[in-house]
């Protein structure tokens, strides 16, 4: 097999009621997934390093707003069509769902946990 891009799906917000410290956890533990998944020889991807940037640099002031939500899952849509798989970690989330449905949808393959993920 040989490296794969694979897009980690997490909650952000889901039952954090926007409390910044939460988003956070949810966000370090998508990261500490992206950091296994690299060492193991692949490329991950997430939707928050590319949106986050864009969103900061269009103006938005809170989560949630017009400008945030232009951006933020648009960008993890588009994204998750360029990848070749997706990884669905952590608990409840309509967004990481989303991506989930997405990536079948594109015909990319679905992980539940990195031991299911071949190495290349």
């Amino acid at each position: 097999m040989s490296v794969l891009i694979i897009l980690v799906a997490g909650p952000y917000r889901s039952g954090t009621n926007d409390d910044e410290e939460r988003i956070r956890d949810n966000v370090t533990a998508m990261t500490d997934t992206a950091l296994a998944l690299f060492r193991r020889g692949h490329l991950p991807m997430m939707g928050e390093w590319l949106a986050l940037p864009l969103i900061h640099q269009a103006g938005s002031t809170k989560i949630g707003d017009e400008v945030f939500d232009e951006i933020f899952h648009p960008v993890s849509r588009r994204l998750v069509a360029r990848c070749d798989a997706c990884l669905r970690i952590g608990g409840p989330s309509k967004g990481a769902d989303e991506m989930v449905a997405l990536a079948l949808l594109h015909g990319k393959k679905v992980f539940y946990s990195l031991e299911d993920i071949p190495n290349p």
